[in-house]
């Protein structure tokens, strides 16, 4: 359900997110932005967006395991959609599945910092964060 002001207008809801790094030397600590997670509770919602640079990539490593990377933030996009492509995950909700996908870990795919903001538009606001942090 969505909350309305008096005239009818979306109010401006809260929302967290993290971006996704790629970190292909763990020992080096060099990274790249390569997606963002974003939830908002109120609206019941949690999506990814990814974009991987590879010629970025092959700059930090050009050993890198490209297809590998992109597996992985896949695998992160199909635990946002939740269903069969979330595993474990399928029957968590939403902000459940956020708090997994933020959890800190020392993979090549690393989620950063939770920030948080305020939105009308939780799907317009992950595409405008994609684009200013990671394109």
């Amino acid at each position: 359900m969505t909350a309305r002001d008096g005239a009818g207008d979306v109010r401006p809801q809260v929302y967290e997110y993290a971006l996704l790094r790629v970190v292909p030397r763990i020992e080096r600590g060099e990274q790249i932005n390569a997606g963002v997670v974003l939830y908002c509770r109120g609206a019941s919602y949690v999506a990814a967006r990814t974009h991987l640079d590879e010629e970025r990539l092959r700059a930090l490593d050009p050993e890198a395991d490209v297809v590998g990377v992109r597996a992985a933030l896949r695998a992160v996009e199909g635990v946002c959609r939740g269903g069969e492509s979330a595993g474990q995950a399928a029957g968590d909700e939403p902000g459940r599945r956020f708090r997994w996908l933020i959890a800190p870990r020392s993979t090549v795919v690393q989620p950063g910092p939770v920030h948080t903001g305020l939105t009308r538009d939780p799907a317009a606001e992950l595409d405008r964060l994609l684009d200013l942090l990671v394109r």
